[in-house]
């Protein structure tokens, strides 16, 4: 058989008919991604279910059994279930790419330029003032905290997410919660550097007044500018050149970059 005979006999296959307990399933989905179920609201009966929506109370089972399994769901016992807490499956799945070494700190840096300049941008043309205040807020801890790695760190991490937040795009906010803690122990390589905290923070400042003044241009410049000193500091405490890898590991504790650091200094 030639090889576009066997592509179209791969492709142009009968349509598999549904089973109706995933109809079901994707009905249920529907009213817990459109709000009309929200996290802790319980669920109504197996029976009341099925009478809804004209199928059997086993399709009914098995489409809580599938939600469930999922997640989205809870178990309350006696066969009753509420919608579970909003989770981020992003924080699970990068976490297990890291791991696995299937990407290293170096790539996560590119993708938080492709994703955090821009949203720099947008949070300039959409911010609140809430948004505003809790970006002011973290930038007053890191000053704060300055002493502090820990609180000094926390501080920072809050503050790109309240950019993310402020864009108003809740898959934005999602993926920058997804990278919160490989940020934090990426930070927590370079805040021995001597000044680099302080430099951070005046960055922080400016990217500020540029997304609170409503400037988008000024917001991305200052986030780029920012990210790739940081990302430079970072390359420099692990010692590795353009053509190495950082992994999660090699920022998973601070006492080797940092004692080579303080060695330097």
């Amino acid at each position: 058989m030639s090889r576009i005979g066997a592509t179209r006999e791969a492709v142009f296959q009968p349509i598999e008919r549904r089973k109706v307990y995933e109809q079901v399933a994707e009905r249920l989905l529907t009213e817990i991604a459109e709000r009309r179920l929200k996290p802790g609201d319980r669920f109504p009966p197996e029976r009341v279910l099925a009478e809804a929506y004209g199928v059997g109370r086993s399709s009914v089972r098995e489409a809580l059994r599938m939600l469930e399994s999922r997640g989205l769901i809870q178990s309350m016992g006696h066969g009753a279930f509420k919608v579970a807490d909003y989770g981020n499956p992003l924080n699970q799945s990068l976490g297990l790419l890291l791991s696995l070494r299937d990407g290293d700190l170096l790539e996560l840096y590119e993708v938080r330029r492709i994703m955090e300049v821009e949203a720099a941008g947008l949070a300039a043309a959409r911010r609140t003032e809430e948004d505003l205040a809790r970006m002011r807020s973290a930038l007053d801890e890191m000053v704060l905290g300055l002493p502090s790695r820990e609180r000094y760190i926390g501080a920072d991490v809050d503050f790109h997410l309240a950019i993310a937040r402020a864009t108003g795009n809740r898959i934005a906010s999602h993926m920058m919660d997804a990278v919160r803690d490989v940020m934090r122990r990426a930070l927590s390589s370079i805040y021995s550097i001597p000044g680099s905290p302080e430099r951070s923070t005046e960055q922080h400042r400016l990217i500020f007044q540029a997304i609170a003044s409503g400037q988008p241009d000024e917001a991305r410049k200052q986030m780029r500018e920012h990210l790739l000193r940081v990302e430079g500091e970072i390359r420099d405490v692990l010692g590795v050149t353009n053509g190495e890898e950082i992994t999660s590991s090699g920022v998973e504790g601070s006492s080797p970059p940092v004692a080579r650091m303080e060695a330097r200094a």
